[in-house]
């Protein structure tokens, strides 16, 4: 027997300082349980404040500049091309049917309905949960939270609930302004590409294929997605442990964190709608 095999540790301790993957699966379900349970808590926390008029109202404007007017630019890029991709996209049916009149409505449907209230919920949160979490992150790291506690002032209602309320304003706000960006550069990309005229796309889009309806069903899920975003952002944000390096994994878990749960409510909204 060779060396090398004599002293090797025996096949039942070899791997026995590592979990199992039974055990790595419910570290997984506890940790997605602790992180669900703790956003329903500051969830009622938020409510509470907001249902008693406890918030901040300087705090909320300085927040809705931030994380409102600041994201303007990144808006209306997003929204001027995703108008533009939808005409592109309808444009090889259009041409083989000939239903020219018919491509407001093939662009515009789901320009309102799912495309522009989604991609502004996405590009809004990597700009502006990202930046919130990192924010409470580093006010829980350098102890400033604590310090407010000390001076009898509620970090709920100071900085929470303002930055809660301003997300989901600016979602809902930025999404009636990325509908109506979209369906300006869909209707002249529409004018350049296929050669519809702006007056023939908007004929198609108010022709009653489209109602206040599908406008209500993106605005509702602009809502929702800002209400899942404030609270990943937050919930993430307050619970940092472990320094920089914390704060770190904690952007970086509300990124994903808030993305994937506008996917998954977007799915139960349309179904619902």
């Amino acid at each position: 027997m060779s060396a090398a095999a004599k002293n090797a540790p025996p096949p039942s301790r070899r791997y026995a300082g590592e979990p199992s993957g039974l055990h790595a699966v419910g570290a997984s379900f506890f940790s997605i349980a602790e992180t669900a349970g703790g956003m329903g808590i500051m969830f009622g926390r938020i409510l509470s404040r907001i249902f008693t008029l406890r918030v901040d109202g300087a705090e909320l404007m300085r927040n809705l500049y931030k994380m409102g007017v600041k994201s303007m630019p990144i808006v209306i890029v997003t929204a001027l091309f995703t108008g533009a991709i939808m005409v592109i996209q309808a444009a090889p049916l259009v041409q083989r049917f000939g239903a020219y009149g018919l491509l407001g409505w093939g662009a515009g449907f789901g320009t309102l309905r799912e495309v522009a209230p989604l991609l502004t919920a996405l590009m809004i949160n990597g700009r502006v949960g990202a930046n919130n979490t990192a924010e409470l992150g580093t006010m829980v790291v350098t102890e400033q939270i604590d310090a407010l506690r000390v001076l009898a002032i509620d970090p709920i209602s100071f900085l929470i609930a303002p930055r809660f309320l301003a997300m989901i304003i600016t979602l809902f706000l930025a999404t009636i302004f990325a509908d109506a960006l979209a369906l300006l550069g869909a209707a002249y990309s529409g004018l350049g590409l296929l050669g519809v005229e702006p007056g023939v796309f908007y004929n198609g889009l108010t022709s009653g294929l489209l109602g206040i309806g599908d406008v209500m069903s993106g605005l509702v899920k602009s809502v929702v997605f800002g209400v899942v975003m404030g609270l990943a952002s937050c919930q993430y944000g307050l619970s940092v442990k472990g320094g920089a390096p914390g704060v770190g994994r904690a952007v970086n878990s509300t990124v994903v964190a808030s993305a994937a749960g506008i996917f998954v409510l977007d799915y139960f909204v349309s179904f619902s709608l």
